[in-house]
């Protein structure tokens, strides 16, 4: 959504009201090019060189707090409260650029993959609907989707404005491609693939910190650090990154060991 909307939603939020269907969404500033590795995040999460890193994949963050697009695999599963959204959005852009359609089979979510697709169960009438994510948001701590009117209907988020769920990873449909298809999706990837594999572990607005943190771990339990010059919100920004993963089980298992809090898995 537009920087206006995000406004008119954190000032209802605040007020202690909210919207006409209790959720809002919100829509990161559109791609900025990077000037040097020019990488690019794709629906699966994967970054590559490709002219440009699309803002819906990379971090970001809404009332300071930063969110981390993440990696998931079918069968996954998630739960906590659904909410939805319909009129006072229809027709404007979501997060991945497609126009939002109440009456389609889609939903936002904080950190899940573009195009990825969800069975959502209301726990509360064990209805179900299944939707694809094109959208970032509920920016409410205790919920973890907000629906479309469609979708919220089909379980009966519409009449009761909130529910409790569960969500079901069952796959991955591929970039620009709006509708869900099983059988396709069905023969696709198991998990949101990554190949080439660093972690970042640090990001610097001065170089010298970011040369500080590399020189420090220049070499940490067999992986060697990088400096990626790169610009975030119209900042220049100096990451640091650890190399030498092999498989993306490898970095999870890194990052689970909790020696940087905040670090995450990125592909060049």
């Amino acid at each position: 959504m537009t920087i206006k909307i995000l406004l008119a939603g954190l000032v209802l939020l605040i007020g202690g009201c909210t919207t006409q269907n209790g959720s809002y969404s919100y829509q990161p500033k559109p791609s900025q090019k990077y000037p040097s590795e020019k990488l690019a995040m794709t629906s699966s999460n994967i970054y590559k060189k490709n002219g440009e890193l699309h803002a819906t994949m990379r971090p970001y963050s809404v009332m300071g707090k930063e969110y981390y697009p993440t990696v998931v695999r079918v069968g996954d599963t998630f739960s906590g409260m659904a909410s939805w959204y319909g009129p006072d959005f229809h027709g404007k852009s979501t997060s991945n650029g497609e126009g939002y359609d109440m009456y389609a089979m889609t939903a936002a979510h904080k950190t899940l993959p573009m195009n990825t697709v969800v069975r959502v169960t209301n726990t509360q009438t064990d209805a179900q609907t299944i939707v694809r994510i094109n959208d970032r948001g509920p920016f409410v701590e205790t919920r973890i989707i907000d629906l479309s009117l469609a979708a919220a209907k089909q379980i009966g988020v519409d009449r009761t404005g909130t529910a409790p769920v569960t969500l079901e990873v069952l796959g991955f449909e591929p970039t620009g491609v709006r509708s869900i298809d099983m059988a396709r999706m069905a023969k696709g990837p198991r998990e949101s693939v990554l190949t080439s594999f660093f972690v970042q572990i640090g990001s610097f607005e001065r170089f010298e910190g970011a040369m500080i943190t590399k020189q420090k771990y220049a070499s940490f339990n067999g992986y060697s650090a990088i400096i990626k010059d790169t610009e975030y919100n119209n900042k220049r920004l100096f990451r640091v990154w650890l190399g030498g993963f092999k498989s993306e089980a490898e970095a999870r298992d890194f990052i689970s060991r909790g020696y940087f809090q905040g670090s995450f898995i990125i592909r060049e």
